[in-house]
């Protein structure tokens, strides 16, 4: 809730200052759930308390992601393999704290190669670093050990963003990070993205500045 409270109070602010991200769009269209109007370059997911939806889900599509809905920094993120038998007691456990759903995705293998954190400034990708999870981890977060790699933009990659771009651009949101694994969207990070500073170790270019000259735009 207090995520929640200070996008309200900074939502007020509109007419005198601008803030970035738009707060408004920040708060209704949070990371996990935003890109549920792309379902076309996600992989199958679904958000649910009930546990039976969980299960069947898992019954369907084998081995899944199950992760909080609001996490984040890969925190409470785990793979849940077909024959895994944890999947109630997660919920249980879930439950006993939060009142939120919880999403289930689908796994995909191709996580082993990376993680693809996609920079985009004002709904234009600048570039791109690649995230590998550590030795015996599932999770690609730099925050938990995820290696960060130079990498460059695919024509999927740019496919994706061309297809969220306008959105980004139109609801306000200035500096976004999006996650890609293998061929599918998985995140689109409004709240504070990760990867600037590597993206500019590994191809200089100074993305910071991109961040100030669409913000200098925009007060023109």
């Amino acid at each position: 809730m207090h995520y929640i409270t200070t996008t309200h109070l900074l939502d007020r602010l509109k007419g005198q200052t601008l803030v970035v991200n738009d707060p408004f769009w920040v708060r209704n269209y949070p990371e996990k759930l935003l890109v549920l109007d792309f379902p076309d370059l996600t992989p199958p997911t679904a958000i649910a308390r009930d546990l039976e939806i969980l299960k069947a889900f898992r019954q369907a599509h084998g081995d899944v992601i199950l992760k909080p809905l609001y996490g984040n920094g890969g925190a409470g993120v785990f793979l849940l393999k077909e024959d895994d038998r944890n999947m109630t007691s997660l919920h249980e456990l879930f439950s006993g704290f939060s009142r939120e759903p919880l999403i289930v995705q689908k796994f995909l293998p191709d996580v082993s190669k990376g993680d693809k954190r996609v920079i985009l400034v004002d709904g234009e990708p600048v570039g791109a670093i690649n995230r590998v999870p550590a030795t015996g981890e599932t999770r690609s977060n730099m925050h938990v050990g995820g290696r960060p790699e130079k990498i460059k933009l695919t024509p999927r990659d740019l496919e994706i963003c061309a297809r969220i771009g306008p959105l980004l651009r139109e609801k306000g949101q200035v500096f976004v990070g999006i996650d890609v694994i293998g061929q599918y969207l998985t995140e689109i990070n409004v709240t504070s993205p990760t990867g600037i500073q590597e993206l500019e170790r590994f191809d200089g270019v100074n993305i910071a500045a991109k961040i100030w000259q669409a913000i200098e735009q925009k007060l023109v």
